[in-house]
């Protein structure tokens, strides 16, 4: 016979594993994914994302993170998210030009010249609008960072005119604007996820691609790519989405916690980013690839050969969103 102390101990005892036990599987588990490779700076991001959010709520939000396309491809990843199957992705805004055209026009060659200037205009009115249009389709914007400057690598020629991208098969984002600038350029563009791309480019089905730094060194495209150049032709932004009815299914405490740990994870990120690309870039240089700056003429004959992309994203955008976007870009230059 136990004796009631050492009985009474025993009921204490699991009285305190059952009340652990329901706490850990009440927590709140949100799945979020990424398509970055773990050294890049969003997928660390992801990581000061998590611990905020744990850390506020006092353990009652799990975080659980699969960066490095650990749930499929960036397009996977979107399906996910509306589906429901996950609770976020940290992916680049191109991924959403399908359903909200109205990202192309923060998308147009050469219309930022500084980061400080992107974000002016995304944080701006200019975001806003886009948050509602996602809202509509089921989404929730919880922030934006730096993808960054796209530059174009190749393994044909050093680029020193705009007539060397002629006939030129480089992979580009699924995004319209992005697409049309490079055949407007005469080169043969090809969409394709990033998943995709390494091998595309080491079986020579492509000549060429276009990203930051960052990607085109994390994802080490150098060891399939020889020339690099400083095109600089589009600046992209990554956002954070998630799934609607699941952010507002959350308590307002909850989602206060998420909204304030987003905050902090895409300020550091977008910090960190603008730190690191003149390193990605010498990291690119010091591996063999053969680097040639873009020439203020090469720069001008660029521009001009996709000035018209602005009137045709315009028979396919409201207008009134592109001179948006134009009338902020040029009041924050």
């Amino acid at each position: 016979m136990f004796g009631k102390t050492k009985f009474v101990a025993i009921a204490a005892a699991l009285a305190a594993g059952v009340m652990l036990s329901t706490s850990a599987t009440s927590a709140e588990r949100l799945r979020v994914a990424g398509n970055f490779p773990l050294d890049h700076s969003v997928s660390r991001a992801m990581e000061v994302f998590k611990e905020k959010v744990e850390k506020d709520s006092n353990g009652d939000i799990r975080v659980d993170l699969f960066p490095a396309m650990q749930l499929g491809g960036a397009t996977e990843n979107v399906d996910q998210v509306r589906s429901g199957t996950i609770f976020a992705v940290f992916t680049s805004i191109a991924y959403f030009t399908r359903t909200v055209p109205e990202y192309e026009a923060v998308s147009l060659p050469f219309l930022f010249d500084s980061r400080d200037q992107a974000f002016k205009v995304m944080d701006g009115p200019v975001g806003k609008i886009f948050d509602e249009k996602m809202g509509t389709l089921g989404f929730v914007n919880l922030g934006y960072g730096e993808l960054g400057f796209r530059h174009v690598t190749n393994n044909l020629r050093p680029i020193t005119s705009a007539a060397d991208f002629k006939g030129m098969r480089i992979r580009l984002q699924p995004n319209e604007v992005h697409l049309a600038t490079f055949r407007a350029l005469g080169a043969n563009p090809q969409s394709m996820d990033v998943s995709e791309l390494y091998s595309a480019l080491q079986q020579g089905v492509l000549d060429a691609q276009e990203n930051p730094y960052n990607i085109i060194a994390s994802r080490r495209f150098n060891e399939v790519q020889k020339h690099l150049s400083d095109t600089g032709h589009f600046y992209d932004f990554i956002n954070v989405a998630a799934n609607k009815r699941r952010y507002e299914r959350l308590s307002a405490e909850h989602r206060k916690i998420i909204d304030e740990a987003m905050a902090e994870a895409m300020l550091w990120q977008r910090q960190q980013a603008a730190v690191e690309e003149a390193e990605w870039k010498k990291k690119l240089i010091d591996a063999g690839m053969t680097f040639t700056p873009v020439s203020a003429e090469t720069r001008d004959e660029l521009r001009k050969a996709t000035a018209t992309i602005v009137e045709d994203l315009k028979k396919r955008v409201d207008p009134a969103v592109i001179d948006l976007v134009l009338k902020e870009a040029q009041a924050v230059k």
